[in-house]
């Protein structure tokens, strides 16, 4: 990939992490080159990601020259700022308006869809599974109705190319795989939500994703692992 001239981009991060995904998603979209830094979630952090985010002690942090930026919708929209002149694709709209409704369905996709889908896979009952799974289909729905809005009969959230809303989704496409072969339930399914099925198929073939997008096998042994993880550390209590 391109450098960013002679600025310098590290990424602190976990392989499976969708957040980190996002980031990186938006790095290869843009064509920059960075160095990864793989963090031990389940160990010490690294005091570099200690110092670099000491309010939520959290990946993904981008370091920009040294400076951290942390949180994965802001760095996606720092990139796109900082490097808005390097020949890479815009993904934020031009026009103000279209700019605050992608940054509302981008907020929307974290404290809704992906909120509850991870709290159904956390739930300790099936009545609390349920509910959260319930959720977050309901919140799959209304994705639904807006990328049909938002995308006016094209490809992507950001018409016949790939935006800040395909990027900030696109995060979960192969979790979306993994989930089904997990459990066999997937959030988005040609009956509910048919656009967004398609776009997850559409979005996972693009040549810019599967650069990053992790191994959907390798998702779910990491799934099954942090289950049984949790399974014996509830025993030991």
């Amino acid at each position: 990939m391109a450098g960013g001239g002679d600025d310098e981009l590290k990424l602190l991060g976990a392989w499976a992490s969708p957040f980190v995904l996002r980031v990186k998603l938006a790095l290869s979209f843009k064509g920059l080159s960075y160095e990864n830094v793989e963090e031990d979630l389940s160990g010490s952090k690294s005091e570099l990601l200690l110092e670099s985010n000491p309010v939520h002690k959290k990946v993904p942090v981008l370091l920009h020259n040294g400076k951290p930026v942390c949180e994965s919708q802001i760095i996606v929209q720092y990139i796109d700022e900082a490097f808005a002149g390097t020949g890479g694709p815009s993904l934020l709209p031009a026009d103000p308006h279209q700019r605050a409704v992608a940054r509302f369905w981008g907020a929307y996709i974290d404290d809704k869809l992906l909120a509850s889908w991870l709290q159904s896979a956390r739930a300790k009952t099936q009545e609390e599974k349920a509910d959260a799974l319930k959720q977050a289909l309901a919140a799959a729905e209304n994705l639904e109705a807006a990328f049909t809005e938002i995308s006016e009969g094209k490809p992507f959230f950001g018409g016949d190319s790939v935006g800040y809303l395909d990027v900030t989704l696109g995060a979960l496409v192969a979790w979306v795989h993994a989930a089904e072969k997990l459990n066999g339930m997937r959030i988005f399914d040609a009956t509910r939500t048919p656009r967004l099925s398609a776009f997850v198929e559409r979005f996972g073939a693009l040549g810019a994703a599967k650069a990053v997008l992790p191994d959907v096998d390798g998702l779910v042994e990491y799934a099954k692992q942090r289950q049984a993880d949790a399974a014996a550390a509830a025993s030991d209590s």
